[in-house]
């Protein structure tokens, strides 16, 4: 069985991202695992180790007792939504958030991560913050942003960006194994700059290669990739943008709202982050 973990801080973003964490589990027939983590303040009171102790015991018991009351709340959505049958399990760890989930992760043989993002304000502005952008570029594991404004749907149009190298020809086919699950078709999408050519036979050996496969190959001759990627989601009904371990820069701005074009275009649909280290 496959495990999925939804790290969480109980915010409405977060809510939203654990819906379509249900149903992405619920398609796989995965196990979800939520994570709560808290850091404990730095106190500096001379002398008083009693002290420091009673506050930091407070704090704790504060977190645990939020934790058990948000986790009942967590299961009325899935009851909601008839998603009650997922098995869920919960997990609450002091700690930094990044290396909480990279330890989680491990432990737990995490197969997907899914977090919540705030799409159009900009990931800065939220509990996950830049966190989400430091978790797909570090983390092993296949890690989906889930916008506040992203409703899953199903996953039918998967968007995968390419500059044809060979480590992308190994995470397409990662994606396409993930496409299948749903049925899927995979968009192939390379834009050329003045900074990236392909050999048109590397091309043609790719569309050769997936010739049986249900991927249609998209090439665009732009040099504003980030705007040029949004306008293709844009306009295909794309259900999930696929990623091969980009900077964490460019993550972030993909969810923040276009400074190019006063049009809000901004990333309203999941981005999946496939990290290098999963592709052998």
């Amino acid at each position: 069985m496959k495990r999925i973990l939804f790290p969480t801080d109980f915010s409405e973003a977060s809510n939203n991202a654990f819906l379509y964490a249900l149903k992405l589990a619920d398609a796989m027939k995965a196990e979800l695992i939520t994570l709560h983590a808290y850091e404990l303040p730095q106190l500096h009171m001379g002398g008083m180790p009693n002290t420091l102790k009673d506050v930091y015991d407070s704090i704790e018991l504060e977190n645990f007792e939020n934790f058990k009351d948000q986790i009942p709340l967590l299961r009325e959505i899935a009851e909601k939504h008839n998603l009650s049958h997922v098995k869920i399990s919960n997990i609450l760890k002091h700690g930094d958030l990044i290396w909480t989930i990279k330890k989680v992760t491990n432990d737990e043989n995490i197969d997907y991560v899914v977090m919540g993002t705030k799409g159009a304000t900009g990931l800065k502005e939220t509990f996950l913050g830049s966190n989400t952008g430091s978790v797909m570029t570090e983390l092993d594991a296949y890690v989906i942003g889930v916008p506040q404004n992203s409703e899953y749907e199903g996953i039918k149009n998967i968007v995968f960006t390419t500059r044809f190298r060979e480590k992308d020809l190994k995470a397409l086919k990662k994606v396409l194994k993930l496409a299948k699950l749903f049925e899927a078709k995979v968009h192939c999408l390379y834009i050329k700059t003045k900074k990236t050519d392909v050999n048109p036979v590397v091309i043609e050996d790719w569309k050769f290669l997936f010739n049986k496969e249900n991927v249609v190959f998209h090439i665009f001759e732009e040099e504003n990739v980030q705007q040029t990627i949004l306008n293709f989601v844009d306009s295909y009904n794309v259900d999930l943008l696929a990623m091969l371990n980009y900077k964490r820069g460019f993550f972030e701005e993909l969810f923040k709202q276009s400074l190019t074009q006063k049009l809000s275009y901004h990333v309203q649909v999941p981005l999946l982050a496939i990290h290098e280290n999963r592709l052998d």
